[in-house]
């Protein structure tokens, strides 16, 4: 399902550190069919405020810490599980190794999906040092720029130093190297936003980390959200 060969071809960006943006990752069919059965199932919330970064939103597992699992298949669509399955597979990882030059063939990795509604964000952040790469990927058939909900590269802490914005359209991604000065953030989602900004990271962690979404011995309590 994933088109490797545009992870392959792209170059990375150098300022204001290392990224890519990459476009049309599936086939049109492919694309319609992930916007349309998004999950909506076994999500949690993850909020904090007043820490190192604000954040709000909605996480679900999809492929299980260090594994090939996909968590709760069942109630996966078909097109998700092949992307799943895409996304732990040893092609992508080759493509991604490619791409950003790190060697991300057997290291750790998950993949989560996140659901942003009214008034969800995410914090300027450079993301935690265990982490080495992350591949940020959208669902959402359309999208608003004024409803916020968008990527944002920045230059330093400060959230208005804007280098790029992402807008998460189903096909789009980006490609994020950590380091120190990796400086990002997701804009808040206006309150009366009518649809939700839909995405999943894959990422990719130095040997020997633990899951920081899903620690160990958590039970959350798990839930779905109506179908826009």
């Amino acid at each position: 399902m994933l088109e490797l060969f545009r992870l392959e071809s792209t170059a990375l960006k150098s300022y204001p550190f290392s990224w890519a943006e990459i476009a049309n990752l599936y086939s049109a069919k492919d694309a319609a069919a992930l916007a349309e059965t998004f999950p909506h199932d076994h999500f949690k919330t993850v909020s904090g405020y007043g820490g190192e970064k604000n954040y709000d939103y909605e996480a679900r597992a999809l492929v299980e810490m260090g594994t090939q699992t996909i968590a709760f298949a069942e109630a996966l669509s078909d097109v998700w599980l092949k992307l799943a399955r895409d996304l732990g597979s040893a092609p992508y990882r080759e493509a991604m190794s490619r791409l950003t030059g790190i060697d991300l063939r057997s290291v750790p990795m998950e993949v989560n999906v996140f659901h942003y509604g009214p008034g969800a964000s995410l914090g300027a952040h450079p993301d935690l040092p265990d982490k080495l790469v992350t591949h940020i990927l959208y669902f959402n058939e359309s999208w608003n720029r004024d409803d916020g909900g968008c990527l944002q590269i920045l230059s330093s802490n400060d959230p208005t130093a804007v280098v790029a914005e992402i807008e998460p359209l189903v096909g789009n991604s980006a490609v994020l190297v950590r380091s120190a000065n990796s400086w990002h953030a997701v804009s808040q989602v206006v309150g009366n936003c009518n649809a939700s900004r839909r995405s999943l990271t894959a990422t990719f962690y130095c040997p020997g980390s633990v899951s920081s979404m899903w620690p160990q011995g958590e039970t959350p309590a798990l839930h779905g959200y109506p179908r826009a």
